[in-house]
């Protein structure tokens, strides 16, 4: 990987990061469960380029540490937040 691929990718991490601090800081407080259930598909996605970057052959062992860390931490994401997610659903049912 070249100096100039390299710091692309870290412009674009820069600037993503931003955009999603700025984007979830707007957000009221009524609507952050919600926010999250729907972010669960994103670690979906996640999940899944992390599998691919572990798995694949051909690449170094740093990629491949990487992207088992990156599993593990969208794992724990999602499993996290259908469990908040969960958990609001029960406080909005009706007590028998």
């Amino acid at each position: 990987m070249s100096l100039e691929t390299l710091l692309i990718l870290i412009y674009i991490l820069v600037l993503a990061s931003f955009l999603g601090f700025e984007l979830i800081n707007k957000v009221p407080p009524t609507l952050h469960t919600p926010l999250m259930s729907g972010s669960n598909a994103i670690s979906g996605i996640t999940i899944v380029g992390a599998i691919l970057a572990s798995h694949t052959l051909g690449y170094s062992q740093l990629s491949k540490w990487l992207g088992m860390t990156a599993l593990i931490l969208a794992t724990i994401n999602v499993v996290g937040g259908y469990a908040v997610t969960d958990r609001m659903l029960k406080m909005f049912k009706k007590k028998k």
